[in-house]
């Protein structure tokens, strides 16, 4: 089911360049590459309007370009050249040269650079440069080098799409406005259908596991936890990327638009490659659906238009609560209540100070209900590589009912009936991490006793 993709070994000799036909923005001024590299020295890249020749060194080259280093002066500084001119030359806080093989990812967006690490785009930002005169026309990803070689490998280029930039859009605004709230009320800032795990759907946010789909290989991210509640993937601790040659992408967008907004839309000659993917990964709601579709269909054509795409809602998605996580979802509560209590796919360890290690979670359910965590997860510093979160001047039993809350969408009443004092302690947490979701309904069914 889930395969090692072969690792393809690259070495590039001093003052050269490679250039491949698959190192290639899909739009102008607008990519990513994701890549590994090991050197003593600087790790080059360039972006061009053209393609470079194996000699070429960006230090003579007088077209338009961008040049990205890491690790100059002795594994001290990043730089960036624009035609080759330093615009930036800072300290490489995070990036290094390395004699093993690190992780890293650029992107260029019409101007726009972001540089961070790990295998992850849009995680760990450690520096960004906006051009004021963008070049919107460099499509091609050169492999450099100074003076000594440099060897690269799992080279990716991909697209740069609207949903880590609309994400960060929703997250600027604040949680709620302090001088327009009514004593005793709340207001929602983002509405239930603006707002759920559908915002995640393959999104490099905390993604840590990618579908490599069709004969291209085209990499789609996903989060493990909500795949496995979702139906049976088995994931070893290095398993990070699963082959699906035989299926295409519009196949894989509709499995996952399912898992991740309860619905989805397919064209009626996909129902079988649909049906055929739930069912490898045992997605059971969705296989039953897409049966019963092609039943009806081979009974009477009719019912559908060929020329349109076939809608499937997961049963349960217009229930009285359609968006609270994990409700309205084709989400096995009880699996995902076990990886909580496991620990199983945690990328997270919750700790309390003057009481100590709380519980081991997962960033992307507990993003799902916070703002300031998702920002704290997201925002490029030091909290977003980290795997231990330290929280201050909170009751650590709020705490984990709260985490109780998030994984099952219930809260234990009976823990809290009769404690006035954790009662309040719980009210003032939910205040505190800003809840996206039904904070009003929330405050009201614990006040209600």
């Amino acid at each position: 089911m889930i395969e090692k993709k072969q690792q393809k070994f690259l070495t590039v000799a001093p003052f050269e360049c490679a250039w491949q036909k698959d190192f290639k923005f899909k739009e102008a001024g607008r990519g990513c590459v994701v890549f590994e590299a090991f050197a003593c020295n600087d790790v080059t890249v360039v972006f061009r309007e053209n393609v470079g020749s194996q000699h070429y060194h960006y230090k003579t080259d007088s077209s338009p370009h961008y040049t990205v280093v890491f690790g100059s002066h002795r594994n001290r500084r990043l730089k960036i050249e624009v035609d080759g001119k330093a615009v930036v030359d800072v300290e490489g806080v995070g990036l290094c040269s390395s004699a093993s093989f690190q992780s890293y990812w650029i992107s260029v967006y019409d101007g726009l650079i972001c540089i961070g690490n790990g295998r992850y785009p849009f995680q760990n930002v450690v520096f960004q440069w906006l051009d004021s005169n963008p070049n919107c026309n460099v499509q091609y990803v050169g492999l450099s080098s100074w003076d000594k070689h440099v060897g690269y490998r799992n080279v990716n280029v991909l697209p740069l799409t609207q949903n880590h930039i609309s994400l960060w859009k929703q997250l600027d605004s604040r949680a709620y406005n302090e001088d327009e709230e009514d004593e005793g009320d709340y207001e929602e800032p983002m509405s239930n259908d603006k707002w759920g795990l559908a915002n995640f759907l393959e999104s490099w946010e905390l993604s840590d596991v990618v579908f490599s789909v069709g004969m291209e290989e085209k990499p789609v991210p996903a989060h493990k936890v909500i795949l496995a509640a979702a139906g049976n993937f088995q994931f070893g601790a290095d398993d990070d990327i699963i082959q699906l040659r035989e299926f295409g992408y519009p196949t894989l967008h509709a499995f996952l638009q399912y898992i991740y907004a309860g619905q989805t839309r397919i064209s009626e000659p996909q129902l079988g490659p649909l049906r055929e993917i739930s069912l490898q990964f045992e997605v059971m709601p969705l296989v039953k659906q897409c049966e019963e579709i092609m039943e009806r269909f081979k009974m009477n054509k009719k019912l559908f238009d060929s020329g349109k795409n076939v809608e499937i809602i997961y049963p349960n998605h217009q229930s009285l609560r359609p968006t609270v996580f994990p409700y309205g979802l084709p989400i096995n509560v009880g699996r995902l209540n076990q990886f909580y209590s496991t620990g199983e796919y945690s990328d997270l360890e919750v700790y309390v100070e003057d009481y100590g290690f709380v519980a081991a979670a997962h960033k992307i359910v507990i993003s799902l209900w916070s703002v300031p965590f998702l920002k704290m997860f997201t925002n490029g510093m030091r909290e977003s590589s980290s795997t231990k979160v330290y929280l201050r001047e909170i009751s650590p039993e709020a705490m984990i009912e709260m985490l109780d809350y998030m994984y099952s969408g219930e809260l234990n009443s009976e823990d809290i009936k009769d404690n006035d004092t954790l009662l309040l302690h719980v009210l003032l947490l939910a205040d505190k991490i800003q809840y996206v979701k039904y904070f009003k309904s929330f405050r009201q069914f614990l006040l209600v006793k």
